[in-house]
């Protein structure tokens, strides 16, 4: 399966923050939309950083709390990891595994087109799973597996 599939099937909103926000406004994006992280995006369109509450996190026990009234600019991941569309999301496990990243912004044609998390690819893992042991299910028994 592809990149573009899962897009397709969660959708293609992505929640978006200008850099210079303040980092209480994203915490209440965070919160707003029950998300862990957010692109940050002068323009809606490209991908400027993006900041996760583990960002918020760390940043909170290192400088204080005076750290909530700074900008996203300052707490955010510069150097964002992206796929594209067309990536496998099988590809997408080794990435996010071997380099800690929970969410991965998709850029198609250089604009910002959705967000794939940790969550969405397990998803897809698990649903691919059950996919295959129905199938060897109905080959073993001559039965469609049900319930």
């Amino acid at each position: 399966m592809h990149v573009n599939e899962v897009v397709r099937r969660k959708g293609g909103t992505v929640v978006t923050i200008e850099p210079g926000r303040s980092v209480r406004e994203l915490l209440g994006l965070l919160a707003e939309h029950r998300i862990g992280a957010v692109v940050v995006s002068a323009d809606g369109a490209r991908v400027d950083g993006i900041v996760s509450e583990r960002d918020v996190v760390r940043r909170l026990h290192a400088d204080g709390d005076h750290v909530l009234d700074g900008t996203v600019s300052q707490i955010m991941t510069a150097e964002v990891h992206t796929c594209d569309p067309d990536d496998r999301i099988d590809e997408l496990m080794t990435v996010m595994t071997e380099r800690r990243i929970r969410h991965l912004p998709v850029v198609a044609d250089g604009r910002l087109a959705g967000i794939v998390s940790i969550g969405d690819v397990v998803k897809q893992r698990i649903a691919e799973v059950q996919d295959e042991r129905d199938q060897l299910t109905t080959y073993i028994t001559g039965r469609p597996q049900t319930g």
